[in-house]
């Protein structure tokens, strides 16, 4: 076998190993889309079922039962209002780890990460309480807060490491030109990580999104995002699974939309210093 096969072979191998991977991660996202449209005998059928009459009343039997928007405007207010202040408070602190590193500086980035190994269940009590004690319970900004703190630490890790990747010569030649410390961060810094900066925050709305342990626990009605709307369909009586599915299917598409939209700039930021 030539070289040339041989690197033939070894491309067709790899691009069939990722068809493979990918087909893999979408199916369970195809099954949900596609046991949406089912009756509920059809969504138990054994076997499974690929082809069958598709229906419709699941999602009348939704509308009619619940008010999707309002669920659905809750996620986005609380998604992009905790990503938001995430950003706010990890660019600041991300900026001064990477360009003013102290001895303690890999110390405290691995402490806030150790956060993220705490069982929310273990702080659920105190929190709930506090939450309880500020008038805070069933309410947007309770979980605003909460999910901006869940999130920080590996937000300010990820802007962390894109601030690394950044020449400190370029900064340097900034304050030379007698930039501020405003206009270096505002005319210099963040337009060069403005590729990892997007990533970072499709990943905190991902993250925000799709939380559902504490919307459960702190919210009843007037805030309960869509994760919560989900939750509600599992009853004493069993699972409904096509209207599962259906309001499933109604709470992935934003984000997932959103996602694909914002595709360019999610691989652009993974890859972000990744060449020299």
């Amino acid at each position: 076998m030539t070289l040339q096969q041989s690197r033939r072979l070894q491309s067709l191998l790899l691009g069939t190993l990722a068809w493979a991977i990918a087909i893999l991660i979408f199916f369970p996202i195809f099954w949900m889309v596609l046991t949406s449209f089912k009756t509920e005998i059809d969504a138990f059928a054994t076997p499974p079922q690929f082809i069958f009459t598709p229906t419709l009343e699941n999602y009348l039997h939704i509308n009619e039962r619940s008010n999707y928007f309002a669920y659905a405007w809750n996620s986005v207010v609380i998604s992009f209002s905790a990503t938001a202040l995430c950003l706010l408070i990890s660019v600041p602190a991300a900026y001064s780890m990477a360009f003013y590193e102290t001895k303690r500086t890999k110390g405290t980035l691995l402490w806030m990460l150790s956060t993220k190994m705490l069982p929310p269940v273990g702080v659920l009590m105190p929190i709930y309480l506090l939450a309880k004690s500020f008038g805070l319970l069933d309410t947007r900004i309770a979980l605003i807060i909460i999910y901006t703190l869940i999130n920080l630490p590996i937000v300010v890790w990820m802007v962390y490491t894109y601030f690394k990747d950044i020449p400190k010569d370029i900064l340097e030649a900034a304050r030379l030109d007698g930039a501020t410390l405003w206009q270096e961060m505002v005319r210099v810094l963040l337009p060069i990580a403005k590729g990892g900066l997007a990533s970072t925050v499709l990943l905190s709305l991902i993250l925000c999104w799709n939380e559902a342990f504490w919307s459960l626990n702190l919210t009843s009605s007037s805030a309960a995002p869509l994760t919560a709307l989900i939750a509600s369909y599992s009853s004493p009586e069993g699972l409904f699974w096509a209207k599962l599915s259906a309001v499933s299917t109604l709470a992935c598409a934003p984000i997932l939309i959103f996602g694909w939209i914002c595709q360019k700039q999610l691989v652009r930021g993974l890859s972000f210093g990744a060449v020299k």
